[in-house]
């Protein structure tokens, strides 16, 4: 009894992750009842939305009834959008939708925030209450600590689907779902449930009333998601932030300049590989189930240009800014500043979006001022708007140095703790590089450096190298697939981290 209670209750120390064999026993049993029933649409969407609450109560515990919360509001305001007979009543409840959604975001993640701007300019001494907590203690009989206000697992993730949901019902690019369950499903699907991609209405509603399908090359394809993913997070992003970076950005100063460098790149190994590890196994996941999520990368660090860059990181994100901020805010259609002041807001708050800190808003700046600066290099030089057309060799290895050393730079931001960090490490990588000892170092380092550089390798091989071999490992006996899975674990286990690591991507 005490185990089932202990597989059935959520653990705040032990999360449900993608990377703990408790999740995939889960999947074995969802699989098992869900090869029974798969053929009947309606207890097939029943059945995955009972199972995803299920997967985010344990893997966010009490905050599943905010997942419910925003469910049931944004189907009501849905049907009210779409039914209401004026322009002004479609615009009021869609606002009541951004309120809602972006009023839960801004508490839970902004709340410390702008308390500490308001005690600031009013001289006050405001503190923060979780009205949530509060609330269960109240009814619930708990004793949850009402002045810490804890970041529920994918809000950022989930809010943001909602609302691209009552804005497409509101442009009448979408009718409102049918019934709560299905719409349930929608927002809890439990692949990409906590860390994206964030999937639009548009895309995933018509497939819950399409019939399962699934044809061997596409299971196939799922099982290199699921291995490639497993890969990346475990055996590449794990080890090289336990046995590197993690202890050059605690202690910076402890560390040589080219150390510091070092870490600096190693940091955008490890997000990428995190992140896409993440997207890999999520969509190869939601593959076994019969539905198809979108793309969330494409080989960034290929990318010749920031705008380049934009359009293969985060494709998801970069996306949704751009329909859903970017353009209301007037795009490029209201002249060359407007545009460009448009460009900087989007990243300004699309840093925001990240966090509140002014290390986020550094790294937003800094990606707004590029993509602008980029803008004016396009209007300047018309002929260069396509740069892998009209560069080759020599001059896209530059493109691709000069891109890539940006983006590892911005990242800085992104990782430190806080600007303190920054400037030690700018310092020592200026003042203090430490040349002399550069074998030394290599040598310190080396199995990180050399995964860091197999990683790096992988990652700008071929396009038509890479689909070679995944069409490869598709193709070949399941006999083998199951080796390949088996040999994988395998290696896995010997390299994994004495604590489960958990996703880059879920503290946002």
């Amino acid at each position: 009894m005490d185990l089932l209670s202990g597989l059935l209750k959520y653990s705040e120390d032990t999360p449900m992750l993608f990377t703990r064999f408790y999740f995939w026993g889960f999947l074995f049993v969802l699989l098992l009842f869900y090869s029974i029933i798969y053929r009947n649409k309606t207890l097939r969407n029943a059945y995955l939305f009972i199972m995803s609450l299920f997967f985010y109560y344990k893997s966010g515990g009490y905050f599943f009834s905010l997942l419910v919360f925003s469910t049931i509001a944004d189907y009501s305001l849905g049907h009210l959008i779409y039914l209401a007979k004026t322009r002004f009543r479609r615009k009021l409840f869609l606002g009541i939708s951004i309120f809602i959604n972006l009023g839960l975001l801004a508490y839970f993640k902004y709340a410390y925030f702008f308390a500490d701007i308001f005690n600031r300019l009013a001289g006050s001494d405001v503190q923060v209450i979780n009205f949530l907590s509060l609330l269960y203690n109240r009814f619930a009989g708990t004793t949850l600590d009402i002045s810490d206000i804890v970041l529920p697992v994918g809000i950022s993730f989930f809010t943001f689907q909602t609302i691209s949901y009552t804005f497409d019902v509101y442009r009448k690019k979408l009718k409102p779902v049918r019934n709560i369950i299905d719409f349930g499903f929608y927002v809890s699907f439990f692949p990409q449930l906590v860390a994206g991609p964030i999937v639009r209405a548009a895309e995933f509603m018509p497939q819950l009333y399409q019939s399962f399908r699934l044809t061997i090359q596409e299971k196939g394809h799922a099982i290199f998601l699921i291995v490639s993913g497993l890969i990346k997070k475990m055996v590449i992003s794990d080890y090289i932030s336990v046995n590197f970076v993690d202890r050059v950005f605690d202690n910076p100063l402890s560390y040589t300049g080219f150390e510091n460098m070092m870490a600096v790149y190693g940091y955008s190994v490890q997000i990428y590989c995190d992140f896409s590890g993440y997207t890999d196994i999520a969509i190869g996941v939601a593959l076994l189930l019969g539905f198809r999520l979108p793309v969330n990368f494409n080989s960034p660090y290929k990318a010749l240009n920031i705008t380049d860059f934009w359009r293969r990181w985060h494709i998801s994100l970069s996306s949704w800014l751009r329909d859903y901020l970017y353009i209301p805010l007037g795009g490029n259609r209201k002249g060359v500043l407007r545009t460009n002041a448009n460009l900087m807001v989007t990243m300004l708050l699309g840093g925001l979006w990240h966090g509140a800190s002014m290390r986020f808003v550094m790294w937003g700046g800094l990606h707004g001022l590029a993509l602008v600066l980029h803008r004016i290099w396009k209007d300047i030089f018309p002929a260069k708007r396509s740069i892998q057309r009209s560069i080759s060799g020599a001059g896209k290895a530059f493109s691709l140095f000069l891109t890539f050393q940006f983006v590892s730079f911005s990242w800085l931001f992104f990782r430190a703790e806080n600007m303190q960090v920054v400037k030690d490490m700018l310092s020592r990588i200026f003042y203090s590089f430490g040349a002399d000892l550069f074998l030394a170092m290599v040598g310190a380092h080396r199995n990180v450096f050399s995964l860091m550089l197999l990683a790096m390798v992988i990652h700008w091989l071929p396009s038509g190298f890479k689909e070679y071999y995944r069409g490869l490992f598709i193709r070949t006996p399941t006999a083998l697939k199951v080796i390949v899975v088996v040999l994988v674990v395998f290696v896995i286990y010997q390299l994994r981290t004495a604590e489960i690591q958990p996703f880059i991507y879920f503290q946002f």
